[in-house]
């Protein structure tokens, strides 16, 4: 230490301060001081005398310009300079201003000699000039005793990272080992990677194990990891520790393992829903969960909806979904609400074909494009079935496959059996629109008269399949309301019906090959009253079905017809969110059953042999029609049949428009038809051939004749089989007739009255307003 350094230091500490005595006669005169001042203060704006005026704002003035420079200034020791300099200043400055402010109002007033007074007082008790001393040499000295209250400074670093190996260098389990390479995973997260290093040439203990390193730090011991440092020898041990990793694994652990614990209890057990089917993955998402199931092993996989719902402790069936690989693998989905619940309108891009020949029709339960196939690439056209109740969505479907039909360059020809009310955007916007019974059975022989034209030139060049746009477009017949047309009970003449049924079945042979494919859909629908229902219902498997909301029998027909039987298909309801516990809680309290978002749009879409939920795309209804689906359709040119295709087409029309009224009118396909008009077998020859389907000869089946058995009444079982032939020479078989009284069963047209015995039901008007 030199002498320079010394000397400031020891000047310092040397200063004399104030006796007390001395202090106290120098406060006193202040005081005096002060309260003279205040006198002044008071009294002098009112006098004339200016020389006390300018006295008074001078000194103030000049106390104001001494502060200033002192503030301007930075010499060593000018905070402390400054702090005193302000503390001294005040009663001037306050006196001052009192003076300056009376001295610029008129009169006099109290408040003006209250100010005085009140800055006299104040400073007479502060006595500023006196104590100033002191306060001057606490603030100099400030930094010093700062400076020793400071604590040591040690190699440990700074942050989180120095804190805990301060932490670590004070706790007597760490030995003389460091905690070095300390690395926060994240600011918020107390996590963290370090290294133990030993003193050098030595190994880190063994003590050191990860219990000992969780005491140090207060954590679960599992949340503790040691492992080697590549590299380097036992000297340096890596070590991880992360409580909030261990903490964030545990919460989810747990409820994977109250899951498995009632998978296993509830579904998988002996007495459970589905015995010995294996909880293989799961997965929690933000708004579901995912578990990957399978079937034990030579068993197909069944998991019945409802009561997997049950066992699972849902209160609505409706939040769970499965899918299956129609063999031993599935998925199940447990939605937080139902997924379908709100879905977008349709763009022209979601209805473009794919390289497969699909578009998408909306979504699937769990966000993925419901795909439908127009075409297939290597099958040709294909055949689709809907069938929905009023309400359920199926015009909304039908009119968006058709908008996606004249986007993608196919031919459209439609028909609606409800003279047009089902779907009259389609009016006007398809090649051909067929309105009413009439019309849509002559439709569909027009199209049938094209498909035999195709298949002719198919025939004559040896083509045996269907090349997109080589050298037809693909031609798609939607024909809505069909059960107004071919169903037993609709009320129209029998030859009129097997006219039209004989038609679809017959198109189920080579309509794909030829690129002409058919949708069906209506309100009901069972395959029996389709003509050749097994190629029907073949050809629906290749297409897709799409099954809406319709009662409950319905339900179970299709899913039997349809589909491979692995997934359970059940009905859909009328709105979202109203579980069956809500509406028995509505009906204990005697209120009314709560409603939610319409379900419209939302089906069971089954393709081969495979059902999932779906939801087709949001159609907005103004005006009682849907602009948006009529601006999709707009969107693309018009499509038609080739020349010599749609001379076909209206020839073979305006033929069968003729023969379908008078089939409708009673014609039973034989001889002349009403007015005189005859068909082009009866007549011999016409200027060109008749390429339309005559009506077909009136054959009995089986399932006629037991309507007719059971026309006088009820009969038993063996009653039956004797009335229809059974035991003759060509007679039908037992199971034969056991089949068809069960189907007749299932379609509502007969029913047991007894043990054995048969009757024929009448269809009751709830059950007409449902088809």
């Amino acid at each position: 230490m030199t002498a320079e350094t010394v000397a400031p230091a020891v000047a310092t500490e040397t200063r004399p301060p104030l006796s007390s005595t001395a202090a106290r006669h120098l406060a006193t005169v202040e005081r005096i001081a002060y309260g003279a001042a205040g006198l002044a203060t008071a009294v002098g704006p009112s006098t004339d005398v200016w020389q006390m005026h300018a006295a008074a704002l001078g000194v103030g003035a000049g106390v104001l310009c001494r502060l200033w420079t002192r503030a301007r200034s930075r010499e060593e020791g000018w905070g402390a300079a400054l702090l005193t300099a302000s503390y001294k200043a005040l009663p001037v400055l306050g006196l001052s201003t009192a003076y300056g402010v009376s001295l610029a109002t008129s009169g006099t007033t109290w408040w003006e000699v209250a100010a005085s007074v009140a800055v006299a007082a104040a400073s007479a008790v502060a006595v500023p000039l006196t104590r100033s001393r002191g306060l001057r040499r606490a603030a100099e000295n400030l930094p010093a005793v700062l400076a020793d209250q400071e604590p040591a400074e040690d190699d440990h670093g700074t942050g989180y990272a120095g804190d805990l190996a301060r932490h670590w260098a004070a706790s007597p389990a760490t030995g003389t080992t460091r905690l070095a390479h300390v690395t926060q995973y994240h600011p918020g997260r107390p996590d963290f990677e370090a290294v133990i290093l030993a003193q050098p040439g030595e190994a880190v203990p063994g003590s050191l194990d990860p219990r000992a390193v969780a005491a140090v730090f207060d954590v679960p011991m599992e949340a503790v990891r040691l492992a080697p440092v590549p590299g380097h020898g036992p000297g340096r041990i890596a070590v991880q520790v992360a409580p909030a990793e261990f903490l964030a694994r545990q919460q989810h652990q747990a409820p994977a393992d109250q899951l498995t614990a009632l998978w296993d209890a509830r579904v998988s057990s002996p007495k459970g829903v589905a015995p010995g089917v294996e909880l293989v993955g799961h997965r929690f998402d933000a708004d579901r969960i995912v578990l990957r199931v399978e079937a034990p092993d030579s068993e197909l996989l069944h998991l019945p909806r409802l009561p997997l719902a049950r066992a699972l402790g849902l209160e609505d069936p409706e939040l769970l979904m499965v899918e299956t690989d129609g063999m031993a693998q599935g998925v199940v989905t447990i939605y937080a609400e139902h997924p379908l619940m709100t879905v977008r309108e349709a763009t022209p891009d979601d209805l473009l074909m794919d390289k497969h020949g699909r578009i998408a029709t909306g979504l699937r339960h769990d966000g993925r494009p419901a795909r439908w196939p127009l075409y297939d690439p290597e099958l040709g056209a294909l055949t689709d079935l809907l069938v929905g109740a009023p309400g359920s969505g199926k015009s909304v479907t039908l009119l968006t496959l058709i908008a996606a039909e004249r986007i993608n360059g196919v031919v459209s020809v439609v028909t609606d059996a409800q003279d047009g009310m089902s779907l009259p955007e389609a009016d006007g916007r398809v090649f051909h629109f067929g309105a009413g019974q009439a019309e849509s059975a002559a439709t569909l022989a027009a199209f049938t008269a094209v498909a035999d034209y195709r298949q002719e030139v198919s025939a004559a060049n040896g083509w045996g399949s269907f090349i997109l746009g080589q050298p037809w477009r693909l031609a798609i017949l939607t024909m809505d309301e069909i059960n107004r047309m071919i169903a037993e009970d609709c009320g129209l003449p029998k030859p009129f019906r097997g006219w039209v049924a004989g038609m679809l079945g017959a198109g189920q042979i080579t309509w794909r090959k030829v690129g002409m494919g058919v949708r069906i859909a209506g309100q009901s629908l069972h395959l029996e009253d389709l003509g050749d229902s097994e190629k029907i219902r073949a050809n629906a498997k290749q297409g897709t079905t799409w099954l809406g909301r319709v009662n409950s029998s319905m339900t179970r027909s299709m899913a039997t017809d349809m589909t491979t039987g692995t997934v359970e298909i059940t009905p859909i309801k009328k709105y979202f969110g109203v579980s069956g516990s809500a509406e028995l809680e509505a009906a204990w309290a005697g209120e009314e059953a709560p409603t939610g978002p319409t379900t419209a749009g939302t089906a069971w879409m089954i393709q081969s042999g495979q059902p999932y939920m779906s939801r087709v795309w949001r159609a907005v209804k103004e005006n009682r029609t849907y602009p948006g689906l009529i601006a999709l359709m707009e969107s693309a040119p018009l499509v038609d049949f080739t020349p010599a295709e749609a001379d076909v087409f209206r020839r073979a029309y305006d033929e069968a428009l003729l023969m379908a009224v008078a089939l409708l009118d009673g014609w039973d396909g034989k001889g002349e038809m009403p007015g005189g008009t005859a068909t082009s077998e009866a007549a011999g020859t016409t200027a060109a051939p008749s390429r339309v389907p005559a009506p077909p000869a009136p054959v009995r089946s089986l399932r006629d004749d037991v309507l007719d058995a059971l026309a006088d009444g009820p009969l038993r079982t063996r009653e039956i089989r004797q009335a229809v032939g059974v035991g003759t020479e060509g007679g039908p078989a037992s199971g034969s007739v056991d089949n068809t009284l069960s189907k007749l069963a299932e379609a509502g047209l007969v029913s047991r009255v007894g043990h054995g015995v048969w009757a024929r039901t009448e269809p009751s008007d709830e059950a007409d307003d449902q088809s």
